[in-house]
């Protein structure tokens, strides 16, 4: 993507079913969960890079003994700090202790980290917030072990605001007002009420304070107690926890908005936000990997077994399909297809717009994510210039050469790497002219091998802002001078904000929407632009009911024809001297694409939830204000 984003989280959760002295036979080390923790970070370090975190728990351990150890990093490589520090902690033992080295028991005791239940998460800071406090997994303290709280997730609530409120309807008062506080303290509240209760029924049943405990432990109900706290969350999730005597779980939004997979198998129970991730690290089928059911949450019980219960109620499943374009790993063998298929299905509008000139025309991508999608496209165009072939040996046959037939056969489809990302460039001097001149070298290109009669078709996975295709790729692939640059988006014209997760909360930053304004301005129809204003200001004031999102009518008026060529306008520099068109995904195929995942409200607008269509509202009255707060 052109446009850098903030978006996403990484959850990966480890629980070892066998004695720690198990993995030390057969592996050679009871280390074992934390190197495939590491693992499972790494390769879902595309989730977030802002700061990462780990947590442990030891089952079993004595009263005095230390059973939970945690560590988080807002290094610039902070999964490396995080388990250099590790390592560093382990060897500096091993080395004051050698006595330890092959002695499972005492390494448990006497070493942190090692364990039996692991979460690990990755971070990005979609608020721009990125002190070490900010990094998962957050941990609620007590002194009864079963009320020990650890959570890390992978979301964003759209009604933050009215959780923080039902807290201190609790009568707590929450020493923050962030999603991921308000969420630990409502789960926190009733596993705390959960556990009195099943301290007076141990009593009852003339247990004493010590033998409660593992009472409490064998008839602690999670389901229960993540129903109650999840009952009035609206956004999308996947919500890892673990509690302090080694019960876990990861709870999946009604929607399925936010991914999460499992497996398991006598050794282990992985959960991630990426199944390849899986696949890889414990060497397993795609097939053996569940994906969690929304609305569910899989929960693993202190002894080890599993079971997939239902908390919430399932929404009509609208998993995120900016997942599937950008944000996932694109070595999953489904998202693979998918991002084909998205370059082969917008391929026979880019051949109308090069007149099905394939001789005179260079492909290329934007690096690095949309490689996929510009095999897609190959695919199509190949099968577009056999067509061609096809047709002119068909049409010369009675006079044809050997010589004309080795020429058609000759022709192939051109493709270059056109575009070349640079090292992240620095913008030291923050005057105006000075920064834009700096960032529009951010892209180079390769000189050579575009001639000035050549189109140039260069595909991206999606545009959000534009701003670099404007600053920076645009104003370089002029310099080759083209006959036409046409810029392919696999994706369709992002025109709302998301609130799920993905950091984009301003509509003014959207360059469809942006577009959309112009044409009313052109059309004399800016009037519609305070109409909404008022329409979408009515549903913050007066909420109840079912809830309507009002900006959609901005867009109503015009075809997506009509806006991509606004955006194309707003895209292109009046220095540059190469016409450029614009083709975007329609909403259509991407949903042939990419079947199972059909959130599609950056796009349409149809949020799966009421607290989105909450949230496009206030973005839309924040924009007409002037307002720079952010809608969620």
């Amino acid at each position: 993507m052109s446009d850098a984003l903030k978006h996403e989280c990484g959850i990966a959760m480890i629980r070892l079913r066998k004695p720690l002295s198990y993995y030390k036979e057969k592996y050679g080390t009871a280390f074992y969960g934390v190197n495939k923790m590491y693992l499972m970070m790494e390769k879902q370090h595309n989730r977030g890079q802002d700061g990462a975190g780990f947590a442990s728990i030891k089952l079993d351990v004595a009263p005095g003994e230390r059973y939970i150890s945690r560590i988080r990093s807002n290094a610039s490589q902070p999964i490396q700090d995080i388990f250099s520090q590790i390592n560093e902690r382990i060897n500096t033992e091993f080395k004051t202790h050698p006595e330890l080295i092959d002695n499972v028991a005492g390494q448990k005791k006497h070493i942190p980290y090692i364990g039996e239940v692991f979460l690990g998460h990755v971070r990005y800071g979609t608020f721009g917030i990125n002190s070490v406090e900010n990094v998962h997994p957050f941990l609620r303290q007590n002194n009864w072990m079963h009320r020990n709280l650890i959570i890390a997730g992978n979301f964003n609530m759209t009604n933050t605001n009215e959780l923080f409120n039902n807290l201190i309807k609790l009568g707590m008062h929450p020493k923050e007002k962030a999603d991921t506080i308000t969420v630990m303290e409502k789960i926190g509240h009733f596993l705390d009420d959960a556990v009195r209760k099943l301290y007076k029924k141990a009593k009852k049943k003339g247990l004493n304070k010590r033998e409660a405990s593992p009472y409490i432990v064998e008839h602690l109900n999670v389901a229960k107690i993540l129903r109650k706290a999840a009952k009035d969350w609206d956004g999308g999730y996947a919500m890892a926890g673990m509690l302090g005597h080694g019960d876990s779980f990861v709870l999946r939004d009604p929607a399925g908005i936010r991914p999460a997979y499992y497996y398991q198998d006598d050794e282990v129970v992985v959960i991630a936000s990426e199944r390849p991730a899986i696949q890889t690290v414990f060497d397993v089928a795609f097939e053996d990997i569940q994906e969690i059911t929304p609305g569910h949450a899989v929960i693993i019980r202190k002894d080890g077994s599993l079971s997939e219960e239902q908390i919430l109620s399932p929404l009509e499943q609208r998993s995120c399909s900016f997942e599937r374009i950008y944000f996932s790993r694109g070595s999953d063998a489904e998202i693979y297809q998918e991002r084909k298929e998205l370059g082969r299905l917008v391929m026979p509008r880019v051949l109308e717009n090069i007149n099905y000139d394939t001789e005179n025309t260079v492909f290329s991508f934007i690096p690095n994510t949309a490689e996929t999608s510009f095999y897609g496209m190959l695919d199509a165009a190949q099968n577009e210039l056999n067509k061609q072939k096809n047709e002119a040996i068909l049409k010369e046959k009675d006079n044809m050469t050997s010589a004309r037939l080795q020429q058609i056969q000759a022709h192939k489809i051109r493709t270059e790497k056109i575009a070349i990302k640079d090292v992240k460039l620095r913008t030291f001097i923050t005057e105006d002219s000075s920064r834009d001149d700096l960032v529009a070298h951010v892209y180079d290109v390769t000189y050579g091998v575009v001639q000035p009669g050549d189109n140039l078709v260069i595909i991206d996975d999606s545009i959000v802002r534009g701003t670099t295709l404007k600053k920076s790729i645009l104003k370089m692939l002029d310099r080759l001078q083209p006959k036409q640059i046409i810029v392919v988006s696999s994706a369709p014209q992002i025109r709302y904000p998301d609130c799920y997760g993905i950091d984009m909360a301003r509509l003014e930053d959207l360059v469809a929407f942006q577009a959309a304004l112009a044409l009313h301005k052109d059309r004399g129809t800016y009037d519609v632009v305070e109409e909404i204003y008022h329409k979408a200001k009515s549903q913050l004031e007066n909420p109840e009911g079912e809830i309507v999102n009002h900006v959609k009518a901005l867009y109503a008026p015009f075809s997506d024809e009509e806006l991509s060529d606004k955006i194309s306008e707003i895209i292109r520099d009046e220095s540059l001297q190469t016409p450029v068109k614009l083709i975007f995904q329609t909403v259509d195929d991407l949903h042939k694409a990419c079947p199972k995942n059909l959130g599609d409200w950056y796009f349409t607008g149809n949020y799966p939830t009421e607290g989105g269509k909450q949230v496009v509202n206030r973005a839309y009255v924040h924009f007409f204000e002037g307002n720079p707060e952010r809608a969620y």
